[in-house]
């Protein structure tokens, strides 16, 4: 039950780094991202990676937390979700899921389980279809930090019926994908349509979280006939929540956990810094007691719980 005022939402974008001021590199700069140069006045870049309107805060994040190597979408996660430095802990970057050995700390750690035992409002708001949760009940566990989290919490994952109710979205945010690549026949909403959806859940629940992870995949295939159009989703769909939301009753939290799709030159991850943007209730102080992924969690709770 809900039994605080204030609403949080974290946007989990998976694989959104700060990237070089280059057109033929980073998509931000060649198809256009209005949620940067609306909101901030322009795109970020190496050069100018902290920017703000007074309101709404854009800074980057350390992923490589002292540790070598390309950062991971495992210990990456395992760092924003439950405020460790995961890749420390393992003496590696590893992914796509989380190494073995963290699978403790993301269940006593997890910020789903620090509402969840406070008995206040929760909800993981993606859904999957039952391919998903034919998967589970097989016995297999390759999970994403999420829905780990959220498995071993006990909560409730969504699916098809919460997405038709309007109480949770797809991972890709239209609907478009279900019915063309798993046979749905859901309704295709607009982007704008989806934000409202989820500005409608926020504010019914403490702590929302939403994952989108197409970004990763666009960068690990690079340009495609897809990328403008995807991104373009996703702008519409930022933009609209940036735009709309009520600054005094709703917290967002938006971060990624390494870049990528930022520079469509290589098909890996990048070291660049990763993505923060932060609105609302205490957004520039939360913004700067951020440095590196580890520091997400801990900031939303010291600050606004």
């Amino acid at each position: 039950m809900e039994k605080s005022a204030h609403h949080i939402l974290l946007l989990f974008l998976d694989g959104v780094g700060i990237g070089k001021n280059d057109y033929d590199v980073n998509p931000f700069f060649k198809f256009g991202f209005k949620t940067f140069e609306k909101i901030f006045g322009e795109t970020p870049h190496l050069e100018n990676q902290s920017l703000s309107n007074g309101k709404i805060f854009l800074s980057p994040v350390d992923a490589l937390m002292g540790i070598k190597g390309l950062p991971q979408s495992g210990t990456g996660q395992t760092s924003i979700f439950c405020g460790v430095k995961a890749p420390q802990i393992i003496n590696q970057h590893f992914g796509p899921f989380p190494y073995s050995t963290l699978i403790p700390i993301i269940r006593k750690e997890n910020i789903f389980k620090y509402f969840f035992d406070k008995n206040e409002g929760v909800v993981f708001a993606n859904a999957y279809p039952q391919i998903f949760f034919d998967y589970i009940d097989s016995g297999k566990k390759r999970l994403s930090v999420t829905t780990l989290s959220c498995n071993l919490n006990g909560m409730h994952l969504n699916g098809y019926d919460d997405v038709a109710a309007g109480n949770a979205l797809t991972a890709e945010i239209t609907n478009a994908r279900w019915n063309t690549k798993l046979g749905y026949d859901l309704p295709v909403i607009s982007p704008q349509h989806a934000a409202e959806n989820l500005l409608n859940i926020a504010c019914k629940n403490s702590f929302t979280a939403f994952e989108y992870f197409l970004t990763d995949h666009l960068g690990h295939g690079r340009y495609d006939e897809d990328t403008a159009s995807t991104l373009n989703t996703l702008d519409e769909f930022l933009y609209t929540l940036f735009t709309q939301f009520d600054h005094e009753t709703l917290s967002i939290i938006l971060c990624s956990d390494h870049g990528n799709v930022e520079d469509l030159s290589v098909k890996t991850h990048t070291n660049n810094p990763a993505l923060l943007i932060t609105a609302g209730c205490k957004a520039k102080i939360i913004s700067e007691s951020i440095s590196d992924l580890s520091d997400i969690k801990n900031a939303i709770i010291k600050n606004l719980c």
